[in-house]
């Protein structure tokens, strides 16, 4: 009999007796209802007694589950993998992976063969961590780290459905040695790009001055015209000039049109403009001998005609380049000339090292 079922059958026969008793002294009982009342308090505390009783169970006690008691845990065991080689998407560059792998074993039936789980939870983390690091370039190793990070974050059933596995605390490294590697090799790469504009851009002006701006007199004219719209008189002073010098780039004669405005020695000299020293049969700039058959080139004349004054910072790369022109067509005179109008010391002149008047300028830049 319980606590709680002994103080609700006193409490109702308390009860009743205090009703008994109120009701007597109400009514005026005699002494024989007095006496009566007492078997009757009596009788009604043991029905309350009887139906308060909790029934017995007919499971014995032993026999009863305990479903309120915790089912176990399943076990998990952890086995910690490091320095494993993980191919990139970039042969011969592995990363190197490290990785706590955890895992669970599943029920199987009572016939299934017996299982190394440790063997079988890491295989499959290396499997799905194989499959996330083949894709990845080597020199991205921080960022693949993180994605493997996440991929194998998830419990997961391995391909025999044995153990289910995850990994954490991932690792994932490139070598030293491949890391200075790749540094070097894109170094390489970034130098061949700028050197590959470079050589476009070499081109892109020798094709506009050969087959642009001196494709014929004509043209040269209107390109000084372009740059100095103001000096239409000086343009007529330079067609001579400009007949030669287009001449020279197409490797043929000045057009007969134009032969009466070719500058000669003579009036080379006489016209010479203030400041200017004029060329003389032994000036080192023109031919350098009075028997020589062609004429002495004005090479700073030529300069002049294209806005290149003797102060200006490109004077002795544009200069080399109409010389580079010269010398392709052949006009050796003409070559001498403007190298020897370059102001720096460690000028590439005429017929010296490095410059073969036999080969055209082309093949230096065709070559790379």
């Amino acid at each position: 009999m319980s606590s709680g079922h002994r103080a609700m059958t006193l409490f109702v026969t308390l009860l009743l007796g205090l009703t008994l008793v109120i009701f007597g002294l109400t009514m005026g009982w005699p002494w024989w209802a007095w006496s009566a009342s007492g078997p009757l308090l009596l009788i009604t505390a043991l029905a309350t007694y009887r139906m308060l009783r909790p029934k017995r169970s007919e499971i014995a006690h032993d026999g009863l589950s305990t479903p309120d008691l915790p089912l176990p845990e399943a076990q998990r065991q952890e086995h910690r993998i490091t320095h494993v080689a993980l191919p990139s998407s970039v042969a011969d560059y592995d990363f190197s992976f490290s990785a706590t792998v955890r895992w669970t074993v599943l029920d199987a039936p009572d016939d299934a063969p017996w299982i190394n789980a440790a063997g079988l939870a890491v295989e499959a983390i290396l499997e799905r961590a194989r499959s996330v690091a083949a894709q990845q370039p080597p020199n991205r190793s921080s960022l693949a780290r993180h994605q493997l990070d996440g991929a194998l974050a998830t419990m997961r059933v391995d391909a025999s459905g044995r153990v289910m596995a995850m990994a954490h605390s991932v690792e994932l490294d490139l070598p030293e040695h491949d890391r200075e590697r790749l540094t070097r090799l894109s170094n390489v790469r970034k130098d061949e790009d700028v050197w590959e504009h470079e050589r476009n851009y070499e081109r892109s002006k020798r094709a506009y001055l050969g087959e642009d701006v001196l494709k014929d007199t004509g043209s040269a004219v209107v390109w000084w015209l372009s740059r100095n719209e103001e000096e239409v008189e000086g343009a007529v002073d330079r067609i001579g000039v400009f007949a030669q010098l287009s001449a020279a780039a197409r490797n043929e004669s000045v057009a007969p049109q134009f032969e009466h405005m070719v500058y000669r020695p003579g009036d080379r000299s006489a016209e010479a403009e203030p400041g200017e020293t004029p060329l003389t049969p032994d000036d080192p700039v023109g031919t350098g001998s009075a028997d020589e058959t062609e004429p002495p080139f004005p090479a700073d004349s030529v300069l002049a005609c294209f806005g290149i004054s003797p102060d200006d910072p490109d004077r002795d790369l544009f200069a080399t380049r109409l010389a580079d022109v010269a010398r392709a067509h052949g006009k050796h005179h003409a070559e001498a000339a403007l190298r020897g109008s370059c102001l720096t010391d460690d000028r590439d002149g005429g017929n010296g090292e490095g410059h073969d008047p036999e080969r055209p300028a082309e093949d230096e830049y065709e070559g790379g």
